[in-house]
């Protein structure tokens, strides 16, 4: 069941760190102009002569790119630290990343440098990287199986609610104009203040505890303050069974786990699904959004209302996500959710191709681009995630989600990176692309991955195995045996009075 303390740390973790990811996605979006020009006044101050186009379009991308660029430095940095710090601590560390840029860019146009807000959004990049990792391996450790899809969804929810916050917060009427954007850039800090603040009230992960540090009493006590019930024995033995199981591989580094037979189809389906919800072809609907509002005749300075209107659909459908990813289960999700991304990307080809000639085209654009976000938001984005935390074992979790955050921010950054000259060669044809990584992705799902809903790590491992074709090592003698020696004792004890 959900308990008070598992409802407040997920809260807790998902605002002072997905939220934030969310918000730093689409923050530079509105201000764009005025931190242009802000840019271009400090050249003409520091040097007397105006900035070139060619260099201030450098400069620009640099601030939009740098950002991805982080993300994948941080998730480079999310084994070592994970094993290290602990999921918890890790995330407290993570804090004085954001609270440090946030400092930077707010005070930027004070100290007339523009160099800081790069170097800013290289800082904030490493943040997201570890806390778009890291936030979903900590709440599926300390979720109860029953609710570990429902919770695993919540980070994507308050990645969805970040972009429409900063979208609402960038309109021009608050902080999108020439005086606002450095508060506007410098208002993240505040959940990583808040954060540092509450978190360390609340328990690591058990498994962490367990597996990792091998202390059983500390365990047991953030278990039972997480179930809000003293027997937690259940639990205690499932953790210990996926303990044995993997004594024998023992921490797997990233090396090690591209190697490794046994997580052979875990590894590539990872791969796969992190490709396929970048690849998708997000950024490029997000960017061509106003383009086709505008040319189905909607007023330009109306577009910024219609954004945020899109922000709120995609935290709606994202929304629903959680509640329905238990009842329906993950494989639904993805398959749907990239289905209609496909669908709407061939037809959204044919409405931008068509609607100089037939009038009614660019309402059909609109919708698609609505179709494509619910798609997105129920599927493509919440659940890759989710399916991390629920393939891998304790030993080789750390390692997966950094190759399977590598592949999210490294996709990220290319999108970014290849989009505009894909625009400017294919036009609207570029979504075709987007379209047929969608249907492979799509395949790849329905033919290779399972239904993990309701299932303990061990029951989701057992299934894999037979994919890979190998052994897995069966508990067949009593669970007491895999108690360390100490417990055996008071096990037998307990099952004499039973």
């Amino acid at each position: 069941k959900m308990t008070l303390s598992l409802a407040l740390v997920t809260l807790i973790s998902t605002f002072g760190s997905s939220f934030q990811y969310g918000y730093n996605v689409s923050v530079i979006n509105s201000p764009a102009p005025y931190m242009q020009d802000f840019y271009n006044q400090t050249y003409l101050d520091r040097t007397g002569a105006p900035m070139g186009s060619g260099f201030q379009t450098l400069l620009w991308s640099l601030t939009v790119s740098m950002f991805p660029l982080g993300g994948l430095f941080g998730s480079l940095m999310v084994w070592p630290m994970v094993n290290r710090c602990g999921r918890k601590g890790t995330l407290l560390i993570n804090n004085l990343f954001s609270i440090a840029a946030a400092i930077l860019m707010g005070t930027s146009e004070l100290a007339k440098t523009f160099e800081v807000i790069i170097l800013s959004r290289v800082i904030m990049g490493i943040f997201a990287g570890l806390a778009s990792n890291v936030v979903p391996m900590f709440l599926g450790e300390i979720s109860p199986k029953n609710l570990r899809g429902a919770i695993g969804v919540v980070p994507q929810l308050f990645i969805t609610v970040g972009i429409l916050s900063a979208q609402i917060l960038g309109l021009n009427k608050i902080l999108g104009n020439a005086e606002g954007w450095p508060l506007l850039l410098g208002l993240t800090g505040i959940p990583s203040v808040l954060q540092l603040l509450t978190l360390p009230f609340f328990p690591e992960s058990p498994r962490y505890l367990l597996i990792q540090k091998g202390n059983e009493e500390q365990a047991r006590r953030a278990l039972q303050r997480l179930r809000g019930c003293e027997d937690v024995d259940d639990e205690i033995d499932e953790m210990y069974q996926e303990d044995r199981s993997e004594k024998e591989e023992g921490q797997f580094s990233v090396l090690s786990l591209c190697t490794f037979r046994g997580l052979r189809w875990q590894l590539i389906s990872i791969i796969v699904m992190m490709m396929g919800q970048q690849l998708s072809g997000i950024n490029g609907v997000f960017y061509y959004a106003d383009r086709i509002f505008e040319s189905a005749g909607v007023d330009s300075s109306s577009i910024q209302y219609v954004t945020v209107s899109i922000g709120a659909i995609n935290v709606v459908m994202t929304t629903l996500a959680v509640f329905i990813v238990e009842s329906l289960g993950r494989r639904i999700l993805l398959l749907a959710g990239f289905g209609l991304c496909c669908a709407s990307c061939a037809v959204l080809t044919v409405a931008l191709n068509l609607q100089t000639t037939i009038s009614w085209m660019s309402y059909l654009s609109i919708a698609c681009v609505i179709i494509y976000i619910i798609g997105h938001a129920i599927g493509a984005s919440p659940i890759p995630f989710v399916m991390i935390t629920e393939m891998f074992l304790q030993s080789s979790r750390p390692a997966a989600f950094m190759v399977g955050g590598s592949v999210h921010w490294l996709s990220n950054f290319t999108v970014g990176l290849l989009f505009l000259y894909m625009e400017a060669g294919l036009g609207p044809y570029s979504f075709l692309i987007f379209c047929a990584i969608c249907l492979a992705t799509l395949l790849y799902i329905f033919f290779i991955v399972p239904e993990t809903k309701n299932k303990t790590f061990m029951e989701i491992n057992r299934i894999m195995a037979k994919r890979n074709k190998v052994e897995i090592q069966e508990i067949k003698e009593e669970l007491k045996d895999s108690y360390p020696p100490g417990k055996q004792e008071e096990k037998k004890a307990l099952s004499s009075s039973e």
